[in-house]
C-alpha cells in the first residue's frame, strides 16, 4: 500500500511526531510505501507533484521539533477549479496512492471531504489545531503547547503590570473560539477575560479596571483576537501576501486599548502574541497526544477505515466520520464549567452587571 502524508493549514507544534508515529507505523505493521507530500495540498496540485518518501531515518529525531518537515500552506484549495480538480486527480493516480493521511484543522478536514467526494481520494485526517475548535474533538495536539505559551507571556506581562501600575492586554489567537484565551488566562491569573462567544460590555470592563486601580493598581486583560464589543463588527486589518490585499481578522486588542485609554488613570498597553503561540517544542503533553493519534490514524490505514478523524472524546483515542468535522467548528458553550468557575472566582468576562 502507498500512503501520502500531508500537513495542512497553520502550523502547530506536534505536527512532526505525527509524521514520525504515522509514518513508522506504516512501515512496521503494514510494510507500506510512505510519500510525504509538500505544503499541504499544494504538493497534490504541482505539475509534477512534490513529494519525497519517507522511511524510518527520515522521520527520526523529529519528535520534539516544532513546525513540520513537510512544510504547509495556508491557502492551497484544491477544490478552487476543475482543472486544479482533475490535476489532482491524475497526480493521485500517476503517484499511486491509496490513501492520504491528512494533518490539519477543520479547513483541511473539509478538503479532504471534498476531494473523496469529487475525485475518489481515501483520506484519513488528524485533527490539528492551537485553537482547540474542531468538532468531536475535547482537545488536539498544539493546543496545551500554546496554552502553555500563553501562560507564561501572561505572566512575565504582570510583574510589569504591577511595576509600573499599568492595565495590560494581552491578545491571543482564536478566531471563533475562546478555548485559548481561556485557559490561558485562567492560568495566567488574569482579571478580565473575553472570547469570541460573549460580546463585552465595554463598561463593564472599564468598571472593574477602575476598582483595581484603587485597590491593586493594575490589571491584567485577556482577549481572543475573534473578541468584539457588545453592538461592533469583528476588527480586521488588511494584510498584504504575494502582492495581494487581503482582510485578516485581529487587532481587537489595539482597539480595546484605545476605547479604554481616556476612561482609566493607568497607562494602557497592549501585546498580541501572535505566531509566538503556534512556534517552539511541543510541550511532553502534545508530544504524547500527537504520537497517539498518528498511531491510531495508522490502524484506520491498514484497516481500510478511510473517510474518518482520530479524535480524543471521554479521554479515549478513537475516530468520527470526517464529514462530522468538516465545515464545522467547536466553540466555546455559554454553560461550560470553566466560565462558571471564572465567575465564581472573580473574573470578569466582559459581561454587564445583572440587573437586580
Amino acid at each position: 500500500m502507498r500512503v501520502g502524508v500531508l500537513t495542512g493549514g497553520g502550523d502547530c507544534p506536534g505536527l512532526n511526531a505525527v509524521i514520525r508515529a504515522v509514518t513508522k507505523s506504516l512501515i512496521n505493521h503494514g510494510q507500506c510505501e510512505v510519500l510525504g507530500i509538500a505544503d499541504g495540498f499544494e504538493g497534490l496540485m504541482l505539475d509534477p507533484p512534490a513529494v519525497k518518501p519517507l522511511g524510518w531515518d527520515e522521520v527520526s529525531g523529529i519528535l520534539h521539533l516544532g513546525g513540520t518537515v513537510l512544510g504547509t500552506s495556508n491557502s492551497a484549495n484544491p477544490l478552487r477549479d476543475q482543472a486544479t480538480l482533475e490535476r489532482v486527480g491524475r497526480n493521485v493516480q500517476a503517484l499511486g496512492l491509496d490513501v492520504v493521511v491528512a494533518i490539519g484543522g477543520d479547513g483541511t478536514m473539509s478538503l479532504a471531504h471534498g476531494l473523496a467526494d469529487q475525485v475518489g481520494l481515501a483520506c484519513v485526517g488528524v485533527p490539528k489545531t492551537i485553537d482547540n475548535d474542531i468538532a468531536n474533538c475535547e482537545r488536539s495536539f498544539g493546543f496545551d503547547t500554546a496554552v502553555a505559551t500563553a501562560t507564561e507571556a501572561l505572566q512575565r506581562i504582570e510583574s510589569t503590570a504591577n511595576s509600573h501600575h499599568r492595565v495590560m492586554i494581552v491578545e491571543t489567537m482564536g478566531r471563533h473560539a475562546g478555548w485559548l484565551a481561556l485557559e490561558s488566562g485562567i492560568a495566567g491569573a488574569a482579571d478580565i477575560i473575553l472570547l469570541p462567544e460573549i460580546d463585552y460590555d465595554l463598561q463593564a470592563i472599564i468598571d472593574v479596571c477602575r476598582a483595581r486601580e484603587q485597590r491593586q493598581r493594575y490589571t491584567i486583560i485577556c482577549i481572543g483576537e475573534g473578541a468584539k464589543e457588545r453592538g461592533h463588527a469583528l476588527t480586521t486589518g488588511l494584510h498584504v501576501a504575494g502582492g495581494t490585499q487581503a482582510s485578516r481578522l485581529g487587532g481587537i486588542g489595539h482597539v480595546l486599548r484605545e476605547r479604554l485609554q481616556p476612561q482609566l488613570r493607568s497607562d494602557v498597553r497592549t501585546t498580541v502574541l501572535g505566531h509566538l503561540q503556534r512556534g517552539g517544542y511541543p510541550t511532553p503533553f502534545d508530544r504524547v497526544l500527537a504520537t497517539q493519534f498518528g498511531h491510531h490514524a495508522a490502524r484506520l490505514v491498514l484497516e481500510g477505515r478511510f473517510g474518518r478523524m482520530v479524535t480524543l472524546q471521554a479521554g479515549e483515542i478513537t475516530d468520527v466520520e470526517i464529514s462530522r468535522v468538516a465545515n464545522t467548528q467547536r466553540t466555546v458553550p455559554p454553560d461550560h464549567g470553566l466560565l462558571t468557575m471564572a465567575r465564581d472566582i472573580g473574573i470578569c468576562l466582559g459581561e454587564p452587571p445583572a440587573r437586580a
